[in-house]
């Protein structure tokens, strides 16, 4: 079933672009979103900001994929298999803006990849895979510098957000696969609208009175609720799940770019010999013949 919101023109794209490059838009905008986001924390608050989110990404896809109809029809696997997945988005969004206001991007990023590792190995079939993975994981190692903070608080956020991140690449890729895709992921945030609903509102009301600050919530949302999720759904319904993991040890290389380009976080050498092992390991992957 393809999803509620792709006319003939969408569907098309959809199919003629690889998932390969589905992929690459999302995780651009896999920390372009959260690096905007933590400019906006002191106005409206990292919770605040969460619901902002969330709740953009709501409202975007609710006219277009219509959960209510969604769940209707739904059969009770699938609608047990949304309500998870919503609820692993909310707590997800939640546990990686508390992080990122105590610890460094960077290191985020690298305990988030970490778990990524498991789920790759899991559908691992060849040498050349596991090659691939070796290469990958020793660029990222070189590319984010890892300094272990003394914040308890701070890392238990990280490591919740990074277990829930495998949730999502888990879960995700069963929507995907039931033939729900994007419908389900509009459904999804819906639970998970309803889910944040009493827990950041407070801290997100400053963004209502204030237009410019609004518009700015919003664009935040769109970058990294509703743009990055969709090209996961349409990357996941055509990768094999270990092939989706293989590739998000990208994220790192996004991370390290948009903190050139937003943060003027210039990289050494040895993060730039780092970007090209990471290139090469996900060059040298080669998909799982059945999907």
């Amino acid at each position: 079933m393809r999803p509620a919101l792709a006319g003939p023109a969408f569907t098309g794209l959809a199919d003629a672009l690889p998932p390969h490059v589905w992929f690459c838009v999302s995780a651009v905008f896999h920390y372009l979103g959260p690096a905007f986001a933590v400019l906006l924390f002191d106005q409206v608050g990292v919770l605040g900001m969460a619901w902002l989110r969330i709740a953009t990404a709501a409202l975007i896809f609710a006219p277009l994929t219509k959960p209510w109809h969604v769940f209707a029809r739904a059969e009770r696997a699938q609608r047990l298999l949304l309500l998870a997945f919503g609820a692993c988005l909310a707590v997800m969004n939640c546990s990686f803006y508390l992080a990122l206001d105590r610890l460094p991007i960077s290191l985020v990023a690298a305990i988030e990849f970490v778990g990524t590792i498991a789920v790759a190995l899991v559908g691992l079939r060849s040498r050349r895979n596991f090659a691939a993975l070796t290469v990958a994981v020793a660029g990222t190692l070189l590319l984010i510098d890892v300094k272990w903070s003394s914040d308890p608080i701070g890392l238990f956020w990280a490591f919740l957000n990074g277990a829930l991140f495998v949730g999502y690449i888990v879960i995700g890729h069963r929507v995907a696969r039931a033939g729900i895709g994007i419908a389900g992921l509009g459904s999804a945030m819906a639970v998970a609208f309803l889910v944040v609903l009493p827990i950041g509102f407070r801290e997100a009301l400053p963004a209502f009175s204030s237009p410019q600050l609004l518009i700015a919530a919003i664009g935040v949302g769109v970058c990294s609720s509703v743009i990055p999720y969709i090209c996961d759904q349409l990357a996941m319904a055509r990768l094999p799940r270990a092939s989706f993991a293989l590739m998000l040890s990208l994220l790192p290389l996004t991370a390290t770019l948009i903190g050139i380009v937003v943060l003027r976080q210039v990289p050494g050498v040895t993060d730039c010999i780092g970007i090209a092992m990471v290139i090469a390991g996900v060059a040298f992957h080669k998909p799982a013949a059945n999907t």
